[in-house]
């Protein structure tokens, strides 16, 4: 009598094979045409363009060398961008993981109708950031917003929110903190459901106050995840503030050299899309490509020294 063969133990992952070298990539050919197209050409376009000067209307183009990085560095009002814009990222990265992480503690407690709040603490991460800055715009407009009508009955003041440099700039400050709340408490809270309930016990057994459980146990746990949005929220203070500032204060109010809540993306757009100064905006984009690529590679560099991983 012959037995049937039987299947040989799973030991190993399984791993395509593939006959041959060209197989795989006949594979990836849509995708690589996809990025070719989308994202490398126009790169090197970009990085091209850096060096010119031209001239969109007669359709003109003069080589400058490095004459476009050169005007920009030494430029005041681009200085006082890039100096903004730095104030701008660090305020939206420390204040908003420090409100999405505590508000991610307490979402995560058990009480009653924690479904719901959780539930209203992601909905803003639904919205696009050009209706969350109508929204904005709405509540904080100075003559029929909802905020400057129950300031002006409480307090009989109405603040000039967007045309004094420093409230306008406070209010994109908040607004982009608003709007990156959702994102970062969606990852706090699914790693704090995480975290080892033994070790936290463990904690209060031996007296930590709640306060103690929080800073010496779970936030170290809660590191990588930390370290992941701290770079995410960089990327995003430094791409995403556009649709806020464009709706909200179209860069303005003038501020010494230039808009107060003007970013280097907005001054970027301003450049190549307003003033069609292109072979400054090619310059700026490639800044902020050697910002970006820092970054990433900061990320990397630190990622495996600074983060702790528990077990």
């Amino acid at each position: 009598m012959i037995k049937p063969r039987q299947a040989a133990p799973d030991t190993a992952e399984e791993r395509a094979v593939f006959k041959g070298v060209a197989l795989p990539w006949v594979f990836l050919l849509p995708t690589l045409l996809i990025l070719a197209v989308f994202i490398y050409l126009p790169a090197l376009r970009t990085l091209k363009l850096a060096a010119y000067k031209a001239n969109v209307i007669l359709g003109t183009e003069r080589f400058v060398g490095l004459a476009n990085f050169a005007e920009l560095l030494s430029s005041p009002a681009y200085r006082q961008v890039a100096l903004q814009t730095f104030v701008f990222m660090l305020l939206t990265v420390s204040l908003g993981l420090l409100l999405s992480i505590s508000l991610a503690w307490l979402a995560s407690r058990p009480i009653r109708g924690a479904k719901t709040y959780r539930l209203l603490l992601i909905y803003p991460y639904a919205l696009s950031p050009a209706i969350a800055g109508t929204l904005w715009l709405f509540l904080f407009n100075p003559e029929i917003g909802v905020v400057n009508q129950m300031l002006e009955a409480a307090f009989h003041v109405k603040p000039r929110w967007l045309d004094t440099p420093a409230l306008a700039f406070g209010l994109v400050t908040l607004a982009a903190i608003w709007k990156g709340l959702a994102y970062n408490i969606v990852f706090y809270l699914a790693s704090i459901q995480n975290l080892p309930g033994d070790v936290m016990e463990a904690a209060e057994i031996d007296g930590a106050s709640p306060a103690q459980v929080f800073w010496k146990v779970a936030f170290p746990l809660l590191t990588p995840i930390t370290f992941f949005l701290v770079f995410t929220n960089i990327i995003s203070a430094l791409f995403d503030s556009f649709a806020l500032t464009d709706i909200l204060t179209r860069g303005g109010p003038y501020y010494h050299n230039a808009g107060i809540t003007t970013f280097l993306v907005y001054q970027l757009y301003q450049d190549g899309f307003v003033n069609f100064k292109t072979g400054a905006a090619a310059a700026q984009a490639a800044l902020m490509l050697a910002l970006v690529a820092f970054v990433t590679w900061m990320q990397f560099r630190l990622g495996e020294k600074k983060v702790h991983y528990g077990a």
